[in-house]
């Protein structure tokens, strides 16, 4: 194939048997590299307590070293490189082609894949995507060529033997002859779109320029990625993580990388896609499971949510904390068993007011002022005994009766669920903190009618625990991560985003979403007022409207919706022009399930949350088999509420009437449900379609 002279978008001919078989050749010495590469790890970590200093040094070595071994495992499904570099040897020529090693002619020969693979004497045998050198597979081009003379892609498919691949065939494209297939690829377009069953899968050999743009983006940057339905801004997201653990290692290590999901199902979906890459230890969760500071017992109605959820909570909070200072009323008086000391109420007035000018944490400043008591007391002991006391003596000032009960008078001791309790049954506190904030109809949604027997039996929300996340903030400073991941950001409330970002400290964030899929009643209309509640106002917004896994079909009708949405982004456009779009007047779920399971690929049934039980039933009379979002097989049956994040092969929608019905912002849901389908979507309906969608 080499031996030709391709022009522009000329499909280059078939590998040669003996072309093929070298790369195979490379293939096996790379997996027994990767296997040596593993041994010798584990040799390291047997002998770590012996080569180690000390018991620290040894376990420190030795956590290391598993994370090593782990980070080394070859999963034969996976394949361990998929494409190739060969770059203009000196002279502009490319060297001889088909060799899978480094030539000695000048030019070199670099395979790309998912981890660094090296060796007996450390030269490389497959670089990581993530190397400097990798990013010209991605952005080399005909009219930028970077050198490159040739960028190879790889084909793979399933082996006989269960759980393995095979390197099948290969796909040129010579940059220095103006040769670029781009998406005329047949090897990049059948990755793309092959069916998929289970987690979702990376994206290495398929990452598009502008993709790989954002996933290099430097760890200081905040960047918005306002992606619309299947052009890969999740992907994005996960590989921008992977991309920064491997660049900043050991800082990431200690301040760690987060992904905030909108569901346990949606994480569950992208669970297996840093581990692919050979990035354990990057942490998952909801926004949720972050927020755990009260047990949710109760649900509050859609306008107590939504009022808690708003930006003006955050002062409210603030006011009814800072309420509870109070000046000191008198001196204090001391006595340590040989001398009595004196504070007079002036010093102490002057004492809470310089701290709370200084504006700390609620809780350090009522440490401060224990401390500054205990300093004048301390002064005092050294004036009359010529010598400073001893840090018992100190100790024992701080907890004395009279120091205590300055404090519990001047700057109470408090927890989220005393201060939330107080605000939901003093009417008098909250008018106080609320006033000119809320309306006398907003301050009254926050009252609880039947005050609860105890803090532990109160009847908290989901709201409420993001309420408490603010008064901990408030209260002291929380630990933060290095980077943090928002998918399906466009449904985070100003009083959430508050929250994440009190815990990304000096960190940076990648902001995923589409403004058109936000279904919460306080979903975001505009990037940059979220930015500002995240403490990144002058984050990047980057549009992807170009998708590559939604056919064009699809993604027509749910433009349709776009003008009753009330957001501003553009419409999406598909690359995809091979899938089906079924509109049907019927309710037979069953013939629709079993004609989609004749088809290649994972399916899903989508219907609204309350539907989900019949439909399930249904579905397993007619012994289909469906599972729901804790199962693994190949038909999922998946509220409507719950499908965000998630896409299958081939989705049946049922009755996008109760769809949109079923919440205020149900149109928006129902968007959100119409572009899951990768390769063809049903619509099946007996009640008159949203307006948007007749005809």
């Amino acid at each position: 194939m080499t031996a030709v002279t391709p022009t522009a978008n000329e499909t280059p001919t078939a590998p040669t048997a003996d072309e093929l078989s070298a790369e195979r050749a490379h293939l096996t010495a790379s997996r027994a590299a990767l296997k040596a590469m593993r041994e010798r790890a584990e040799q390291l970590f047997t002998v770590g307590d012996q080569v180690a200093g000390d018991a620290y040094t040894a376990e420190q070595l030795g956590r290391q070293m598993a994370q090593r071994i782990k980070e080394l495992s070859d999963d034969p499904a996976v394949p361990l490189f998929f494409g190739k570099l060969t770059m203009a040897a000196a002279g502009g020529e490319p060297s001889a082609g088909g060799l899978p090693e480094r030539a000695t002619s000048g030019a070199e020969r670099w395979h790309i894949g998912r981890r660094h693979v090296s060796d007996a004497v450390g030269e490389p045998m497959v670089l990581d995507w993530r190397a400097p050198m990798s990013r010209r597979f991605y952005q080399a081009s005909a009219r930028d060529p970077q050198e490159v003379a040739v960028r190879r892609r790889f084909g793979w498919s399933p082996a006989p033997a269960r759980g393995s691949t095979v390197l099948t065939s290969f796909e040129d494209e010579h940059l220095d002859h103006g040769q670029e297939l781009g998406t005329g690829s047949a090897i990049l377009t059948a990755e793309i779109e092959r069916p998929r069953v289970g987690p979702m899968r990376d994206i290495v050999a398929t990452i598009q320029p502008e993709q790989d743009e954002l996933v290099r983006a430097d760890l200081e940057d905040t960047i918005c990625v306002q992606g619309a339905p299947g052009t890969g801004k999740t992907a994005v997201g996960l590989h921008r993580a992977a991309y920064l653990v491997y660049l900043h290692r050991e800082r990431l290590r200690r301040s760690g990388v987060l992904i905030i999901g909108p569901n346990r199902a949606f994480l569950h979906y992208i669970s297996a896609v840093l581990p692919a890459l050979g990035e354990l230890e990057v942490s998952q969760a909801t926004v949720a499971e972050l927020l755990d500071q009260l047990p949710v017992r109760a649900e509050d109605g859609v306008a107590a949510a939504t009022l808690k959820h708003d930006q003006r909570m955050a002062q409210v909070l603030h006011r009814a904390l800072w309420a509870r200072i109070a000046r000191p009323t008198g001196p204090i008086t001391v006595s340590d068993g040989s001398y009595r000391w004196r504070v007079d109420e002036g010093v102490l007035r002057r004492v809470v007011d310089e701290v709370r000018r200084e504006q700390p944490p609620y809780a350090l400043g009522r440490e401060r002022v224990r401390a500054r008591v205990v300093g004048l007391l301390q002064r005092q002991s050294e004036a009359r005994r010529g010598d400073s006391p001893p840090d018992t003596w100190l100790r024992k000032m701080g907890k004395v009766k009279a120091v205590a009960e300055l404090l519990d008078h001047c700057w109470p001791a408090v927890t989220p669920q005393q201060l939330l309790a107080d605000l939901y049954t003093d009417a008098e506190a909250r008018s106080r903190a609320a006033d000119g904030l809320l309306t006398p109809e907003e301050q009254e949604l926050l009252h609880w009618a039947k005050p609860p027997r105890s803090l532990r039996s109160a009847p908290w929300t989901a709201a409420d625990a993001v309420l408490a996340d603010e008064v901990a903030g408030l209260l002291d400073r929380q630990a933060g991560f290095g980077h943090i991941v928002i998918d399906e950001a466009q449904d985070l409330s100003p009083m959430q985003a508050r929250a994440l970002a009190r815990r990304t400290g000096h960190g940076s964030l990648t902001v995923l979403g589409d403004l058109a899929q936000g279904t919460t009643p306080w979903a975001a209309r505009d990037w940059r007022d979220l930015l500002g509640h995240l403490g990144r106002p002058d984050g990047r917004i980057v549009p992807l409207s170009t998708g590559f896994r939604v056919p064009a079909v699809v993604v027509a009708l749910a433009n349709r919706l776009l003008p009753a949405l009330d957001v501003a982004v553009p419409p999406a456009r598909s690359l995809r022009r091979d899938g089906s779009l079924e509109v049907t007047e019927s309710a037979d779920v069953v013939t629709a399930a079993r004609t989609a399971l004749t088809r290649e690929g994972s399916v899903g049934v989508i219907a609204a949350d309350a539907a989900v039980p019949a439909v399930l039933d249904a579905l397993r009379a007619a012994g289909l088999e469906p599972s729901d979002l804790d199962g693994d097989g190949r038909l999922t049956v998946v509220p409507a509420t719950l499908v965000k994040g998630l896409e299958y092969d081939h989705v049946i929608v049922l009755e996008p009437a109760a769809i949109v019905a079923a919440e205020p912002r149900g149109l928006h849901r129902l968007y959100v449900a119409l572009t899951r389908a990768v390769t063809s979507l049903i619509v099946l309906h007996t009640e008159p379609l949203p307006d948007p969608l007749r005809d």
